[in-house]
């Protein structure tokens, strides 16, 4: 029997460091019975995940196929919960367990394992798990789970940082042997907003989920930039590939929001009144920002600050 670690579909650091992470854990504690565990991904990484993977020298996991999975395959869901946001290769009825920092929206017909904090990153989590069962991450494994404590968290931050990713941070820099947690927050930060091989689509959904709010299916796309101004200066094309990317994804609703990380200010762009009402509804404090685009101030955090009201206002 085979076990595979997923992270959800447009993996993020966190998601792909997560799932290599948790196959280290299984492989060095039994007790777990997660037998031949593998780290997969559900799709290709995107810029941020391939330039930490590179500077630290480890290969990022492969991409779940359908060839690899027969009737013994057993997956362990991690950084996601909700169907919408899981592999479609993924079958419920495979799902053995499910570690996570997200809201939860789930309806399986089984019990299962669940390990969920409110924690900035679900690598946090799994680092809690390691120290619990006395296990160590490699010199190279923890800077992974560093960088994705720093990203999810917008280097200690964000909204969604608590005292635990502030002291396990601290712990794996240790081990990773890393002393300048700020400029490797900067290297972090200079890579996620990196967009200039991207077109107006990849930039739309480099970054983004699909949640069921009152029974709409609403795209929400985060763009992290040290350089808005630069995003902004592609709205129009932007605008386009949006209206493109909602009748690909058969989404009723679509927000693109670019976050500048290090002054912590949103734009969140959109391609209807429609959806501009109920952004005015969620942000009551917004003000213009140019076509089609509101500027909701310091929100970045897409799961506590910008999902939450956007669902409330479709309420």
């Amino acid at each position: 029997m085979n076990t595979y670690v997923i992270g959800h579909v447009k993996p993020d650091l966190d998601s792909v460091v997560a799932a290599f992470a948790a196959e280290y854990l299984f492989t060095h504690k039994s007790a777990y019975q997660r037998e031949a565990a593998k780290a997969v991904i559900a799709e290709e990484i995107n810029n941020e995940t391939r330039y930490v993977f590179e500077r630290f020298r480890v290969n990022s996991p492969d991409i779940l196929t359908e060839a690899m999975i027969d009737d013994d395959t057993r997956f362990v869901l991690v950084d996601h919960n909700e169907e919408a946001q899981r592999s479609e290769l993924v079958s419920p009825e495979k799902i053995v367990e499910i570690i996570d920092h997200h809201k939860f929206n789930i309806n399986f017909n089984k019990a299962m394992f669940i390990t969920a904090k409110t924690w900035g990153s679900t690598s946090t989590i799994i680092w809690w798990m390691m120290r619990n069962e006395g296990i160590v991450p490699t010199k190279e494994l923890a800077s992974l789970m560093l960088c994705a404590i720093l990203s999810d968290t917008v280097g200690l931050r964000s909204s969604l940082t608590t005292e635990w990713d502030k002291k396990y941070a601290d712990e794996l820099a240790k081990i990773a042997e890393i002393n300048d947690v700020d400029a490797l927050t900067l290297d972090i930060f200079k890579a996620k907003s990196n967009i200039d091989n991207l077109t107006p689509q990849e930039i739309v959904t480099n970054d983004y989920k699909v949640f069921d709010f009152a029974s709409k299916k609403v795209l929400i796309g985060i763009v992290e930039t040290v350089e808005q101004d630069v995003v902004l200066g592609r709205r129009d094309e932007l605008i386009k590939a949006m209206h493109e990317v909602r009748e690909h994804e058969s989404v009723d609703l679509i927000f693109c929001v670019v976050s500048d990380i290090l002054k912590f200010n949103s734009k969140i762009i959109f391609t209807s009144e429609e959806e501009k009402q109920i952004a005015l509804k969620a942000f009551p404090d917004a003000s213009e920002a140019g076509n089609l685009t509101l500027d909701i101030g310091p929100r970045i955090s897409r799961k506590k600050e910008i999902a939450p009201p956007i669902e409330q206002a479709l309420n």
